[in-house]
């Protein structure tokens, strides 16, 4: 085992001294995007942004929407758990006592008892943010497809069994029936849903926890991109009274867990003039590493992560043909975690998600958790017909965005034939899920 820890170590040496200056380049422009919106190294707690353009696209002559197929992450929220800010707390509570806090540091101790009285007792549940997000999309999404929402539409909207999700689902009906009252829609969050809105196999939960697969050669990047000494010596004046159980690395990720976290939180309280750009940078590539590997496409997991939306692309399939056969007009809302929607968005192919990359070093040149998986991330597939043309057409959108679906072939991009993406999904489905590394 020990043979196999320092070989890993060597290749990693090897991968930074010989391919640093390629990588230097290509990571150039994800730092300077980090860097000029400090709130994007929050990662998986970035805040939703409104798109800029909204508008719908334009389809061919005679075609119309008339079904949305959608998936959502629910909308901004406070931290999993009390637990999350208490242990950052608490340490700061036990230098307090020591006297070993430095006026910065007693300046963040007071910042943060403000933070947590706002926040105690909210843990995981949507903030007043996310409550917003969830109307506004949808109210968008009804200005834009006014004929899918009529008076006799079939909609459907179901969650995973979280609270997050079900009030997430709540909002967002609220919203379009803010638009249209006269509007059934059939909500429910029972548990035989999470079959597929939140599966996850065997094989992708022992590879996510196993301490062989992933994790060793995680470790050796965090050790080399993650450098507490500066800002543990800002913040105290000694560690030793901490005691052993005080980790300055794991307290760095957990202050910085808390600091990305405030942009959904609307306090007005910052904890980003504690961190140096680089480190927000260092420790936004960690934790995006862990995201990839553990939920993505990362070559090392061999693509088995895409086998975890594979009942819910069935799903999303079975719904439209439903609709397409029955000649309905209505929509299918679905709501769950980022643990979904990053491996929805990848057996989907949808541009920029599913790339798979087997150097460490450059995950992050491939792979963006906070465009991937941003609170409130949606994908959406709206469809089209012509009432004289057999064909239905479909367009994606990535977070209020057009995208493409670069493996199926199209002339009339943005919009696809259904048969053609139909085609494309179903064989998918019937095939262990394999993407060739980058």
């Amino acid at each position: 085992m020990k043979i196999s820890h320092n070989l890993r170590r060597l290749s990693l040496i090897f991968w930074i001294h010989v391919f640093i200056p390629n990588i230097l380049v290509n990571a150039q422009d994800v730092r300077k995007e980090i860097f000029s919106t400090i709130e994007k190294s929050g990662g998986v707690n970035f805040a939703y942004t409104i798109p800029n353009d909204i508008e719908a696209n334009v389809p061919p002559s005679g075609y119309e929407p008339f079904y949305i197929s959608h998936f959502g992450r629910h909308g901004s929220r406070y931290l999993v758990s009390d637990k999350e800010y208490l242990k950052v707390i608490n340490v700061f509570e036990k230098a307090d006592s020591e006297q070993i806090l430095t006026p910065l540091g007693q300046d963040v101790f007071n910042r943060l008892k403000i933070i947590y009285s706002q926040v105690e007792g909210n843990g995981g549940e949507l903030t007043p943010l996310g409550k917003r997000q969830m109307n506004e999309i949808s109210e968008r999404m009804f200005e834009k497809y006014p004929n899918v929402f009529i008076q006799n539409a079939q909609i459907t909207a179901v969650s995973t069994t979280v609270g997050r999700c079900i009030n997430s689902m709540e909002l967002f009906c609220e919203g379009l029936r803010e638009k249209n009252p006269v509007l059934n829609i059939n909500m429910d969050s029972h548990e035989n849903h999470m079959d597929y809105l939140n599966h996850h196999t065997s094989q992708a939960v022992q590879f996510r926890y196993a301490k062989d697969t992933w994790l060793p050669e995680y470790e050796l990047f965090e050790e080399s991109h993650i450098i507490p000494d500066r800002l543990i010596k800002s913040l105290f004046l000694s560690v030793e009274h901490l005691g052993p159980e005080f980790k300055p690395s794991s307290f760095m990720f957990d202050l910085f867990e808390i600091a990305g976290n405030m942009q959904n939180t609307m306090i007005d309280i910052s904890l980003y003039d504690l961190f140096q750009k680089e480190e927000l940078y260092n420790l936004w590539q960690a934790k995006n590493y862990q995201l990839y590997v553990k939920y993505g496409n990362a070559a090392i997991n061999g693509g088995m992560m895409m086998e975890n939306a594979k009942p819910l692309l069935n799903d999303i399939l079975n719904k439209a043909e439903n609709v397409i056969s029955k000649n309905e007009v209505g929509a299918s809302f679905r709501f769950g975690h980022d643990g979904n929607i990053v491996p929805l968005a990848m057996l989907l192919h949808i541009q920029g998600t599913y790339n798979s990359v087997a150097n460490p070093q450059d995950y992050a040149n491939f792979w963006n958790d906070f465009k991937v998986a941003p609170m409130a991330a949606n994908i959406q597939m709206v469809f089209y017909r012509h009432p004289e043309v057999k064909d239905v057409l479909v367009t994606f959108l990535y977070n209020e965005q057009t995208v493409s679906v670069p493996p199926i072939e199209t002339s009339l991009f943005p919009f696809y034939k259904w048969s053609d993406v139909k085609t494309f999904y179903q064989s998918l489905l019937q095939k262990p899920s394999k993407v060739p590394t980058s």
